[in-house]
């Protein structure tokens, strides 16, 4: 394939008011099973949250993005999916949850290098 290797990646989403549906994005995670690769970035547009929710909690929305994140690198700072495996931490944070914070649908591509993808996805689309 080129070097190439097929990934999946899902954005997360801020949704700051669930019951009135508002919603922007504010990071990516990218797995790449072919290179047991799992990573998150983000990034808190803080004007746009506090455009749909002046009252937010934006230390809250931050802390969960954070979170994120972290259990995506594994280790401690991936709580209970600590001893998971990159795939087995992409599919719980891509299962679908009501809360300020949401994973959004998942869409496949083709990368070689998937750190590169995570970025680039970031900037393309949360930025």
């Amino acid at each position: 394939m080129n070097g190439r290797d097929v990934f999946e990646y899902a954005l997360v989403r801020v949704v700051p008011r669930v019951e009135r549906g508002e919603l922007f994005n504010a990071g990516v995670i990218v797995y790449c099973r072919a290179r047991s690769f799992v990573a998150a970035r983000t990034h808190l547009d803080e004007a746009r949250l506090r455009a749909l929710d002046p009252e937010a909690d934006v230390t809250g929305v931050r802390a969960a993005l954070h979170a994120v994140e972290g259990v995506c690198r594994g280790g401690e700072s991936a709580g209970q999916a600590a001893g998971d495996d990159a795939g087995r931490r992409f599919r719980w944070l891509i299962a679908p949850r009501s809360t300020v914070v949401q994973p959004g649908p998942v869409h496949t591509g083709l990368t070689a290098d998937p750190e590169a993808e995570v970025e680039r996805l970031l900037d393309l689309l949360v930025r």
